[in-house]
């Protein structure tokens, strides 16, 4: 690893470590390293290990979502210069980056935020391990809205029912102040020369995301920051949020922050602050209560993902269910590529296909399927969701797949989605079906939702043909 470098003098430096926080405001790690007075240096990795082949043979971390990384990287990059912090950039092993910049740069403090998912840790664990006593790491909690300490219960006693986890918390727990971070003198000075890397340096294809997307996603803190002010103040969408969340067309039906709270782009107590800011200006209502209600479900996947440690990420997931899964690869490409025969499933997967992202509802029904009416590994699903999603978050992925599965928290066989039912209750008029599904395009309303049931007669009047525009049903419905 070169790394260029003219030093003005030799100090003990300390080093802040990116990963999913990439954000200057209400960033503590970088507001204590700040706050040393000492000089300071920051980097982020991209980590070898997150850009291979998942043993199903696609890539780990998808063009949608690397993209999305690299803009978001770029945007910190040009965030701390304004500050006077340089982002050194690395592709590689982050244990062996992190213990070169230690040497190079005389680094005695690490400051970082601390993760909680079973790779991530291990590299935390590894780092540790490699410097010993020569390098303080100081690692910090700053993923959830509310602070792993003040929260009513530890880890090991929080509940497996997010009803029971919501009411204490609500009634005990209170969400912290930002963090503020400011300009700093920086004594260490050196020719930066580290870039951050291309798809094609990284090994992966260019990628374009569909026109017809919902929202054209672009990665960093001031485009996150964007996005809250425009759906907030600017259009006060968040005063319909309970009624329109459940949308699978447009740009404001949700406020769409997903993507930047997995990168850390935006913080979760901002976003609480910015509610408790529109409430008190606009309205307060109970669309303002569910944004704030869905962070918390946020909070709960990512704390039980560091309840339950490796297990979230195991077939049998966390209540050990014996469930007997199929590996029926045809299937599973069928469900992937959107060639089921059911229309909300289909255009929900070539949405996700052509976009890296899709709504919570479709999410739920696109699960729901392949687990209850397909009987698939529920694992290959959620692995095809981490390299395609945008808005990938490991806890809130896997944990959201394993209760749709039936082996996550409150585990339930029975628990599953009728797709025609839920067909009509979100997409009546066959809008976003036809939106995602060209070959149903000539059919009317409610008809694009169940082609399958159009008799001879009726494909004629719209000249459409199940065989030659689109697909049949490839199994049966549960009911």
């Amino acid at each position: 690893m070169a790394v260029f470098l003219v030093f003005i003098y030799m100090e003990n430096n300390v080093l802040v470590w990116f990963r999913n926080d990439l954000r200057l405001h209400d960033n503590e790690a970088l507001y204590n390293a700040i706050n040393t007075k000492k000089s300071v240096l920051a980097v982020y990795i991209f980590d070898e290990n997150q850009y291979k082949n998942t043993n199903l043979g696609f890539l780990k971390t998808g063009s949608f979502r690397a993209q999305f990384i690299i803009e978001s990287v770029q945007n910190l990059k040009e965030n701390l210069k304004s500050i006077g912090v340089e982002l050194l950039v690395y592709k590689g092993n982050s244990v062996e980056v992190i213990t070169n910049i230690c040497n190079d740069f005389n680094i005695t403090e690490i400051h970082y935020q601390q993760e909680n998912t079973d790779e991530e840790v291990q590299v935390e664990k590894n780092l540790l391990k490699t410097l010993h006593t020569s390098v303080h790491l100081k690692g910090i909690w700053g993923k959830t809205l509310f602070h792993i300490n003040d929260i009513p219960f530890t880890i090991n006693q929080l509940p497996e029912l997010f009803t029971n986890f919501r009411k204490k918390v609500e009634a005990q727990s209170e969400v912290n102040k930002l963090f503020s971070n400011s300009v700093i003198n920086n004594k260490l000075v050196f020719e930066n020369k580290t870039q951050v890397p291309t798809l094609d340096e990284l090994g992966l294809p260019s990628t374009i995301i569909s026109p017809k997307a919902a929202i054209q996603f672009k990665g960093g803190e001031s485009e996150a920051l964007n996005r809250l002010n425009h759906y907030f103040f600017e259009t006060k969408s968040l005063a319909t949020y309970k009624i329109t969340r459940n949308e699978m067309l447009g740009a404001n039906y949700s406020s769409k922050f997903s993507a930047w709270l997995a990168l850390g782009c935006i913080s979760p107590r901002f976003i609480y602050h910015q509610i408790k800011l529109f409430e008190s200006k606009i309205e307060a209502n109970d669309s303002t209560y569910w944004l704030f209600f869905e962070l918390l479900w946020r909070d709960y996947f990512q704390f039980i993902a560091l309840k339950h440690g490796n297990n979230l990420f195991k077939l049998n997931g966390l209540n050990n269910s014996k469930i007997t899964w199929n590996n029926n690869k045809s299937d599973f490409e069928k469900w992937k590529l959107g060639q089921t025969g059911y229309p909300l499933i289909d255009a929900n997967m070539q949405e996700l296909l052509q976009t890296g992202f899709m709504s919570n509802r479709g999410r739920q029904n696109v699960a729901s399927f392949l687990t209850k009416n397909l009987g698939v590994n529920w694992l290959w699903g959620a692995k095809w969701f981490e390299s395609l999603l945008i808005d990938y978050d490991a806890a809130s992925n896997y944990g959201n797949w394993a209760y749709q599965a039936g082996v996550g928290n409150d585990g339930r066989q029975s628990r599953y989605f009728n797709t025609e039912k839920q067909s009509l209750d979100y997409d009546s008029k066959g809008n976003y079906v036809r939106h995602w599904l060209i070959g149903l395009k000539t059919l009317p309303g409610s008809k694009a939702l169940f082609p399958y049931k159009l008799s001879v007669e009726e494909q004629t009047r719209y000249k459409f043909n199940i065989h030659e525009d689109y697909y049949e049903p490839m199994v049966d419905l549960i009911y």
